[in-house]
C-alpha cells in the first residue's frame, strides 16, 4: 500500500513521529501537503471528505481509511510496517508508551504557549518562563527517567526488546529536547545513558541516516513544537 501523510508543510511537529516510521520501514508514501500545499487538508478538516473526520493533522490516508492522532496512526502502522510486537500485550504496551510520549510532547508545546495556543509567544513570555522552569526541573527528569527505566527493563537496547516505532519516537523526543533545551539536556544526559545510546543507534539505522541527510528532514525551528528560546533554557 502507498500511504498518504497529511501534515503542515513548514515544520516537523507531530507529523515527524509518523514520518520516521514510514522512512525507517522504507514504506511508499506521499507527503501530500508538501506536494500540493497546506490547503489540500481543508476538505478533510472541514468534514467534506469521505472517511473519519480528523480534528487536526497529522492524519494518514490508507486506502479508504482516514486515521488521525499520532499515537493512533502509529498503532495502525506498527504491525503493518514490522515496527510493533506480534503479541497483543506487546502492541498494547507500545501504544501505552507512545501515548506517554504524546503527553510530554504536549507539555513541551505548553512550555512556550502556556496561556493559549492562539496567542503569540511574545504575548505570554512571563508565563512561559515559569512553565518552562517546571518542565526543565520537574517534568523532563520524571518523563525521561521513566523511559530510561523502561529501556533498562527491556534489556537496555529497546523498550519492547525489539526495534519498534517507540524507539523512533524516543529518538525524535530526545532530538527535539536537545534542540529546545540544550543546557537542561546536558545536565540530564549523564543520568540517561540508555536513552542517549538509543538515540545514536536510531540515527545510524540506514534508512533513518539517509532520511536525516535528505531535504525531507526539515530542521527544527521556532514554528514547531520543539522551539529554542534561550530565555526558557536556564544555563545555570
Amino acid at each position: 500500500m502507498r500511504y498518504e501523510l497529511y501534515y503542515w508543510t513548514r515544520i516537523q511537529g507531530r507529523g515527524e513521529f509518523v514520518r520516521l516510521a514510514l522512512e525507517d520501514a522504507g514504506a511508499g508514501y506521499a507527503d501530500v501537503a508538501r506536494e500540493k500545499g497546506d490547503g489540500v487538508m481543508a476538505a478533510f478538516l472541514e468534514g467534506e471528505h469521505e472517511g473519519a473526520r480528523p480534528f487536526a493533522p497529522p492524519f494518514l490516508k490508507a486506502g479508504r481509511l482516514v486515521i488521525a492522532q499520532t499515537a493512533n496512526i502509529l498503532q495502525y502502522l506498527g504491525p503493518r510496517l514490522g515496527l510493533a510486537p506480534d503479541s497483543e500485550s506487546g502492541r498494547i504496551y507500545a501504544h501505552q508508551l507512545e501515548l506517554t510520549i504524546s503527553d510530554i510532547v504536549a507539555e513541551v508545546h505548553d512550555s512556550h504557549h502556556p496561556v493559549a495556543s492562539g496567542l503569540y509567544y511574545a504575548d505570554q513570555k512571563a508565563e512561559a518562563k515559569r512553565r518552562a522552569g517546571d518542565l526543565r526541573e520537574t517534568r523532563m527528569p520524571k518523563f525521561l527517567g521513566y523511559f530510561e527505566n523502561v529501556l533498562q527493563r527491556g534489556g537496555g537496547r529497546h523498550p519492547l526488546r525489539q526495534h519498534s516505532y517507540v524507539d523512533l519516537s524516543l529518538f525524535q523526543l530526545m532530538s527535539g529536547l536537545d534542540y529546545a533545551f540544550p543546557h537542561a539536556m546536558r545536565r540530564l544526559s549523564p543520568k540517561l545513558p540508555q536513552l542517549t545510546a538509543l538515540r545514536q543507534r536510531v540515527a545510524e539505522r540506514p534508512n533513518i541516516a539517509a532520511y536525516l541527510e535528505s531535504p525531507r528532514r526539515l530542521a527544527f525551528n521556532e514554528d514547531g513544537i520543539f522551539r529554542h528560546y534561550p530565555e526558557l533554557d536556564d544555563p545555570a
